[in-house]
Formats: structure tokens, sequence, C-alpha cells
């Protein structure tokens, strides 16, 4: 991950930190449409203090991952069952629920128009992801030690940039996730298991991008 500063864009913060993007949002920071602006400025915006929100954010890259394994085996397992499983589950529940609030509420202004689709085309990305690195990527970490796999691991880093992109078009689709006044049981529930489920996302790729995939990549020269 890159180093926070003030000069980051919010974009890309919410896209590398785990919990930024709750924190945008509590903070009626816009990270997605309107995310290519540095820290400061969106501060500003957002009437807050920079310096702030950057120590907010500065907590939450300490708390990052602390409580995942160290040791590679375990770290894996970890992946596998925390994440891999999960978002299984949680998109086969999210997706159906989203077009449902689609199909009633599709008249409200706030209505989340296209947000089952871009759902399904994250389902899709990330269920060949998955089971790329299921069967092959994690093996091949289980199996090597020390092994340098950099071809394996530079495809896994661009597949988590596509992810981001369509990150992206959920917040888009979602409004941000803001439930309108007087939202359903429905369209309550879809934002709160969204939320969670985009979240836990940035922190399975946080995962594997800073902690997992620098042991099995070319050192620098």
């Amino acid at each position: 991950m890159q180093t926070l500063s003030l000069d980051r864009t919010v974009a890309s913060i919410a896209a590398e930190l785990p919990g930024a993007a709750d924190l945008f949002r509590r903070s009626a920071i816009n990270f997605c449409c309107a995310g290519d602006v540095p820290l400061r400025a969106a501060a500003g915006r957002a009437g807050l203090s920079p310096e702030d929100l950057l120590a907010a954010l500065e907590a939450l890259e300490r708390a990052a991952g602390r409580d995942a394994p160290e040791e590679t085996e375990p770290l894996i397992d970890h992946l596998l069952t925390r994440y891999h499983a999960t978002h299984r589950q949680e998109l086969a529940f999210l997706i159906p629920l989203a077009e449902k609030v689609e199909r009633v509420h599709g008249d409200h202004p706030a209505a989340p128009s296209g947000l089952a689709a871009a759902l399904s085309a994250l389902r899709d990305e990330l269920e060949g992801h998955m089971m790329n690195e299921e069967q092959m990527v994690f093996p091949m970490m289980r199996r090597g030690g020390t092994v340098r796999i950099a071809q394996p691991v530079a495809q896994m880093r661009r597949e988590h940039d596509d992810a981001v992109r369509l990150l992206h078009d959920i917040e888009h689709a979602a409004h941000g996730m803001a439930l309108p006044s007087g939202a359903c049981g429905s369209w309550t529930a879809l934002y709160t298991g969204l939320r969670k489920f985009t979240d836990d996302l940035v922190m399975h790729m946080h995962l594997e991008n800073t902690v997992l995939f620098p042991r099995f990549e070319a050192p620098a020269a």
C-alpha cells in the first residue's frame, strides 16, 4: 500500500485501506464518483480537519490485519475460510436481495439501479480469481517455501485492480449506500450486508497484497 498522506486521493485510500470506505461514508466524503481528489481537499469540503482525518486513517492502517495469522500456511487457511467462503455465501444472499429491491423500488429516485448487475459482475470476477488461488497459486505457495512465483502473483494483483473497479461500480449504483428515509427492511438489510461485504473484500485484498504476495515476489534489485 502507498504511504498515507494528505495528497493521496480518497479513491485510492478507500480501495486499499480496510475500514477507510466506512470512515469516508460516515464523514460524507464521496470516494467513488468524486474520489479523484486529495484527502486534504476532501476533508475541507466535508468541513473536517485534514489532520484529524489523516490520523483516523493512520489508526485504521495500524489495526489492519492485526488479527490475521502471520505464518504463511495459517494465513492461507484464514483467507480461504474467512474470506473466500464468506464472499461466496454473502454474494449468494446479496444478489437476489438487490434484484428484489430494484424490482420493488425501481421508481424511487434513490433506487440502486444496476446494483444486482454490478454485484453479479464482481461475483464472476471473484469466482475465477478465487478458484485460481485455490487450485494453483495457494498450493504453489504451500509447497514452495520461499520460492518466487512472480508471474502468478502479478496476475492476482491485476485481478485485484479489476475487483476495485467493480467495487466502484457497486458504490456508485448504491449511491454510497445511503438509505433513503423510510427504507424498507429489505433495502436496509441489503445495504447493511453490502457494507460488510465490501469492507471484507478490501481487507481480503489488503492481506494478500501487503502480507502474503510480497513473500513470493522477487526482491527489489
